[in-house]
């Protein structure tokens, strides 16, 4: 990631092409929004536990959550009522096992949310991470840049968000410069973005 970062226009001022990665960092998981049944808290997060269930031969699974405000812990299902054949049985040892990576993977599960009508709150999952050097965007000289963005997680970012803490510019200046072409972006400025993408600042 750094050797791709470190590219730079060369000391001669010529014009090859600058590069850039911008790398949108994982510092949390998403609050699962959802009314508790105890408080009026409607923020939860994972314990980081599954509870399986087994009756006969049919499972039942579930991520259990706590409560911000109260603590209390109530359960999200995963599967219901599936037949123990029809598990994986290593998936099955990885909820037995509560599996860190498991309890993140369904964490940001936007399906399971769906499914199980709740829906997530990424304020405060991530940040920007980039250390490309500060030249003028706006001046006429300035040379071609090809940036990549490349998401940790999920979180849907605004691109407008994003282009004014990248670049440092103000929303009117970067409005400014994706109307004039002088940014080319895969869509709309105004969009959420949640999976990588590359954008190019051209002179």
């Amino acid at each position: 990631m750094n050797d791709f970062r470190s590219t730079r226009v060369p000391a001669d001022g010529g014009g090859a092409d600058r590069k850039a990665l911008w790398f949108i960092r994982e510092v949390g998981l998403p609050a699962i929004v959802r009314s508790c049944v105890s408080c009026r808290s409607t923020r939860h997060h994972p314990t980081d536990k599954f509870r399986v269930n087994a009756n006969g031969k049919l499972l039942d699974v579930w991520m259990l959550i706590c409560c911000d405000l109260c603590g209390r812990t109530s359960k999200i299902p995963v599967h219901e009522r599936v037949h123990v054949q029809s598990l994986d049985h290593e998936l099955l040892v990885r909820f037995e096992n509560n599996d860190p990576a498991l309890v993140r993977q369904l964490t940001l599960d936007a399906a399971l949310a769906g499914r199980s009508s709740y829906r997530l709150d990424w304020t405060g999952t991530w940040e920007l991470e980039t250390d490309m050097p500060f030249y003028d965007l706006e001046g006429d000289d300035a040379a071609p840049l090809e940036v990549v963005v490349r998401f940790e997680l999920p979180a849907p970012v605004r691109v407008e968000k994003l282009l004014t803490a990248g670049f440092g510019l103000s929303r009117a200046a970067v409005r400014r410069m994706v109307d004039s072409g002088r940014i080319h972006l895969p869509m709309a400025v105004d969009a959420k973005a949640r999976e990588d993408f590359t954008l190019f600042v051209t002179t």
